[in-house]
């Protein structure tokens, strides 16, 4: 299990990450007031350089249809 650092750090990601994406998406409809819907992905992508080449790099991908209305 991952160190309470590790951890904090995790939780400052994804809290940044969502209130980017909550600002973009928010502006993008604003700006765009007759969408009905917006089909969206978010993709984790593991950038890391492993000294071991056998490690499997994180892959993870959400799609989800956002109603507008």
């Amino acid at each position: 299990m991952p160190d309470e650092m590790c951890k904090q750090d995790i939780r400052s990601l994804l809290k940044t990450f969502g209130v980017a994406a909550d600002e973009a998406i928010v502006g993008h409809i604003a700006k765009n007031p007759n969408l009905s819907n917006l089909s969206l992905k978010v993709t984790l992508e593991d950038n890391t350089q492993y000294s071991d080449e056998n490690i499997e790099k994180i892959s993870l991908e959400v799609t989800k249809e956002i109603n507008c209305k």
